[in-house]
């Protein structure tokens, strides 16, 4: 019997090395799963709710440490909708669409979640990023319920919460994001079919890009009325905020986000609309490749390591995680609910987190996608309609 049994304890290994061999014959890479051993925190904002939630993921899986109210409105709600960490983890950020008319942005302590000083931006203030030294945010001024004319881009100065100035680009801006340099910032203009950039040390718009497909065209400076103004407005889906399918002969790209990659060489537009991703080279300016991707694809984000690209796909309730060298989709993952929003990676390019709103009264869930294994390892429900997401700091897991 001792015998039998070490042949077929031999013969389980042989077949082992055998099949790791031929997998790695064939291309795919195999990869050890290091055990977790520290805890990553996020903090996401629930739009419906008014809330600010602090999600701790580890080896005890992910809950939720804390939540706080946001807002000053009693009988309304305010809707946070975009949240940006300082640099040096000290501080964060949310912007407030809602207002009497107009929105704001809040300042936080990361330390005791105590609110430091706020400013009244534009309509519906929503996406931001914040300057690599963490001295100033710059915030789109989306409008979604306001006229369908040119909006803008707040710059506010952190350390007095002042709005220096604000910079006209187009109609509908949304996914603002500087480059790894902090020399220029990008949105992108679900109205107008625009990708628009901004020049950090003027304070002015640089150059737009226009996205329609068969009419792409890049130009300098900010846009102007003509022409091509407008090409995407009356086919946009303003109420579902991305969750329409475009008709027939529908080709406007409606952009929701634009991310520049590791090394700000290229910048990826989400087109909603057309269900496709735009790289953008941004030292010739013009459409290097058209990426196919899932339905209403929404928000992007790449790994530090510049070899993975992270889009939520809103109509789809999947995540997609592609291979930026390749353009080739990696792995489909679906989610627990449908109408994806936000995605932030860890530091480390081990994990991608990512805020799914819901529908109705659900809860909103933020889902943990490990990056090594392209599978969801944790899901934690959050207050309903999940928004903005941003990455706080890895600590010893407890």
């Amino acid at each position: 019997m001792f015998v039998y049994r070490s042949c077929q304890l031999r013969m389980k290994a042989l077949l082992f090395g055998v099949f790791c061999l031929l997998l790695v014959a064939s291309g795919v890479e195999v990869k050890a799963q290091a055990k977790l051993d520290q805890d990553y925190l996020v903090y996401v904002l629930s739009e419906a709710a008014d809330k600010i939630s602090l999600v701790r993921f580890g080896p005890k899986g992910a809950r939720v440490e804390r939540d706080l109210e946001t807002g000053d409105m009693p009988v309304d709600i305010d809707g946070p909708h975009g949240i940006a960490i300082s640099p040096d983890k000290q501080f964060y950020y949310v912007s407030l669409a809602h207002g009497r008319p107009f929105g704001s942005v809040w300042k936080y302590s990361a330390k005791d979640d105590s609110v430091l000083g706020q400013t009244t931006l534009g309509l519906f203030p929503a996406t931001m990023d914040i300057s690599r030294d963490g001295s100033l945010l710059f915030v789109v001024n989306f409008n979604l319920h306001g006229d369908m004319v040119p909006s803008s881009v707040s710059v506010v100065a952190t350390e007095p919460m002042l709005e220096v100035t604000r910079i006209q680009t187009c109609a509908m801006p949304h996914g603002s994001r500087l480059n790894p340099q902090g020399t220029k910032h990008y949105s992108a203009c679900m109205m107008d079919d625009m990708l628009v950039e901004i020049d950090t040390r003027a304070l002015k718009v640089s150059r737009h890009f226009l996205l329609t497909k068969g009419m792409e065209m890049g130009m300098d400076g900010r846009p102007m009325a003509n022409k091509h103004a407008g090409v995407a407005s009356k086919n946009m889906d303003m109420g579902g905020h991305g969750m329409e399918a475009p008709k027939a002969g529908d080709n406007s790209c409606s952009p929701t986000w634009a991310q520049p990659s590791s090394d700000g060489q290229k910048i990826f537009v989400a087109c909603n609309k057309s269900s496709e991703i735009v790289e953008v080279d941004a030292a010739a300016w013009k459409v290097t490749r058209r990426l196919p991707a899932r339905a209403g694809v929404y928000n992007l984000a790449v790994t530090k390591d510049g070899t993975k690209l992270i889009s939520t796909n809103k109509r789809d309730q999947s995540v997609s995680v592609i291979n930026i060298k390749s353009g080739r989709e990696l792995a489909r993952i679906p989610t627990k609910r449908k109408v994806l929003h936000g995605v932030v990676v860890t530091p480390d390019d081990r994990y991608a987190f990512v805020s799914v709103e819901g529908i109705g009264s659900e809860p909103g869930t933020v889902e943990v996608i490990d990056l090594n294994t392209l599978k969801t390892v944790a899901t934690v429900d959050v207050p309903p309609e999940a928004a903005g997401i941003d990455f706080l700091r890895t600590e010893p897991a407890k």
